[in-house]
């Protein structure tokens, strides 16, 4: 019942999106150029996800062996071996990540330097060190007062969590004011057309990082807010092109995909956290040092089989923002426009195979974006 919920979208029911000829509209050399960096990055991470779960499943079968030399007590030695993982962790994906820098720059992708691209990351990993300890932390105290009962607190703890995140990320991120008066009126206009209204706009410099273009919607109720990449408003794409993307961000609030978001969040930890229960039990439950190890391998087991429904999920959102905002600034040729000009500076394949799809993809293809310009113009009647 909830999912059904959460799934409906503005999108037209049956709507049919007509084959689109990736060589006639992005360019033939554009898109055998995106095709074969693309595959570089697939393959590096398919042999990323083959080492991290060959590493986890070692650490799983003798890490445990370290809760008996510890003398940190239980909940200390549970945090202290979540910690060991995650470095070992870091420490074998770091080459993969490396050779990911290196292609990116090799295309032009990325303008940070290697011990730029490092330093640049240490702030998101300490992050994560200190995600995963408060996780721990809460998840040993509660299985080891409420036994194997904690799963059901435990996800209630996780979602609360999430939310708490979800709401401050705009507070997070180094932004600046959108001073473009004529986007701004648009972005008054946009608003007014979706039924919301103070919005802030905001842009993230990341000139001498990148030359891709992006933008995305953050936080919710009062801490809603749409951020620009500079390479959005640096002149590589036309105002119009430039509106089309900010009624997409706007139509995420309009439409609470962050808050819905959440829900689904919320609809995963449950049975996520009773597998996690079940599968440590062998270990002495989460309760006990010893299974934090195994525990870290199941929830990375966990995350990559829930890929394909995330991923199908953010799509439907993705999909929805994109007709909203058609519906909002009526010009579809910016956006086949936009999303050409996405094509040429992220080198994105338009037309992915098809498992990355299915894994990888938290948007509509960029042929299928063009497709529902397409299909949006075909349903307005002839002037």
């Amino acid at each position: 019942m909830c999912a059904s919920l959460l799934l409906r979208t503005s999108v037209p029911a049956g709507l049919h999106l007509a084959h689109v000829d990736t060589a006639a509209i992005f360019g033939r050399t554009v898109v055998q150029e995106a095709v074969r960096v693309e595959r570089f990055f697939l393959v590096n991470w398919v042999l990323m996800q083959v080492t991290l779960f060959a590493t986890l499943w070692v650490y799983a079968r003798r890490g445990g062996r370290f809760a008996r030399e510890s003398a940190a007590g239980p909940i200390g030695t549970g945090m202290l071996l979540g910690m060991l993982g995650l470095g070992i962790v870091w420490l074998v994906q770091l080459p993969f990540r490396l050779l990911d820098v290196w292609w990116a720059r090799r295309h032009g992708l990325t303008e940070a330097g290697y011990l730029e691209w490092a330093f640049g990351h240490w702030l998101e990993l300490g992050g994560t060190f200190v995600s995963l300890c408060v996780a721990l932390l809460v998840v040993m105290f509660l299985a080891r007062r409420l036994g194997e009962i904690w799963w059901i607190p435990g996800a209630a703890v996780f979602v609360a969590i999430g939310t708490f995140f979800a709401f401050v990320q705009p507070y997070l991120v180094p932004t600046s004011p959108l001073h473009d008066p004529g986007l701004q009126r648009a972005v008054t206009q946009f608003e007014r057309r979706q039924g919301v209204s103070g919005i802030p706009v905001s842009v993230e410099d990341v000139s001498g990082t990148t030359s891709q273009a992006n933008a995305y919607a953050v936080g919710f109720r009062g801490s809603r807010k749409v951020v620009l990449w500079s390479t959005m408003v640096d002149g590589t794409f036309s105002d119009a092109e430039v509106k089309a993307v900010l009624a997409h961000e706007i139509a995420h609030h309009s439409s609470n995909h962050i808050p819905k978001g959440l829900a689904w969040f919320a609809l995963f930890a449950l049975p996520g956290a009773w597998i996690l229960m079940r599968a440590t039990r062998g270990r002495g439950g989460m309760g006990e040092a010893a299974a934090i190890p195994l525990a870290l391998l199941v929830v990375a087991a966990l995350q990559l089989a829930a890929l394909p429904a995330q991923s199908w999920i953010s799509r439907r959102m993705e999909a929805e923002a994109d007709w909203k905002a058609l519906q909002t600034t009526r010009d579809p040729a910016a956006a086949r426009r936009l999303f050409v000009g996405f094509g040429k500076t992220s080198l994105a394949d338009p037309n992915p195979p098809t498992w990355a799809y299915a894994l990888l993809e938290n948007h509509p293809t960029l042929a299928q974006r063009v497709a529902m310009a397409d299909a949006w113009q075909r349903r307005q009647p002839a002037s």
